[in-house]
């Protein structure tokens, strides 16, 4: 890519350039992604909903890998806990990835996954504070099948799963709100990765790769700021609302759009 590429790519794209840097930080600093956000973002644009999925992937990779690094560092992991939930999200989201869907059905999917994260994300702190000290007793199966269902639906929609996991956690008391944090950064990791592998094998695969750099190197940076951001410092709860207001509404409009 030359430097007069870069400059028209940066102009015809900086509102989207933006949104991703903003949802970067903001999605980092609570330990997820970003995946539903952009994914929203995207729906707005002209893009070809494969590479939606895709672009969209790749972007949950950069920003929660340092995050889950991190989370590990500081010993915030159990892993006989998080090895159900992510031994059978993993091959499901590679599924989920793998197979062929239409657009048509993409953008169904896509418009209420956008309201259950929208309401997810709305709620996330009455969830939270939901939490006791005492936790549930977690079983295998139970892990395994929460883990396969949302790593199957992550992978067809292209996000990590985390939006869905995190209060799922919660409300079943499976841990404590950090390591509940810690989980769904990693899960959002394994399975960002093993969808995107499962897009990567369908002969259907593309990616508009020079606008993709951009917001990879973007979200990098919006990231590296989200995770060394504290609550304190940075108010996500209400951060968080006023996304949840926008991504219902782009999930409403792409339901009205493609509901018959």
């Amino acid at each position: 890519m030359n430097f007069q590429v870069f400059i028209e790519l940066l102009l015809n794209n900086w509102q989207i350039i933006l949104l991703f840097f903003t949802i970067a930080i903001l999605y980092a600093s609570v330990g997820f992604g970003g995946g539903s956000s952009y994914l929203a973002v995207l729906a707005l644009t002209t893009m070809a909903f494969s590479q939606i999925r895709a672009t969209a992937l790749l972007c949950n990779i950069v920003v929660v890998t340092s995050g889950t690094f991190m989370y590990a560092k500081h010993g915030y992991y159990n892993w006989k806990k998080v090895a159900p939930l992510v031994l059978f999200s993993i091959p499901m989201a590679y599924l989920g990835g793998y197979l062929k869907i239409s657009q048509h059905f993409f953008f169904l999917l896509l418009g209420i996954t956008l309201l259950v994260a929208a309401i997810s994300m709305w709620f996330s702190k009455i969830i939270s504070e939901m939490h006791i000290k005492s936790t549930s007793k977690t079983t295998f199966l139970k892990d395994g099948a929460f883990g396969g269902i949302i790593g199957f639906i992550s992978g067809m929609v292209g996000i990590g799963g985390g939006i869905f996991l995190a209060p799922l956690l919660h409300l079943t008391k499976w841990d404590t709100p950090k390591k509940i944090a810690a989980t769904a950064s990693f899960f959002i990791l394994v399975n960002s990765i093993a969808g995107l592998l499962g897009q990567y094998q369908n002969i259907h695969f593309t990616i508009q790769r020079n606008l993709t750099i951009v917001l990879l190197f973007t979200v990098f940076i919006g990231g590296q700021i989200g995770s060394r951001l504290s609550n304190q410092k940075l108010p996500p709860f209400f951060i968080k609302k006023m996304t949840a207001v926008l991504i219902a509404l782009v999930g409403l409009k792409i339901l009205l759009k493609y509901v018959n």
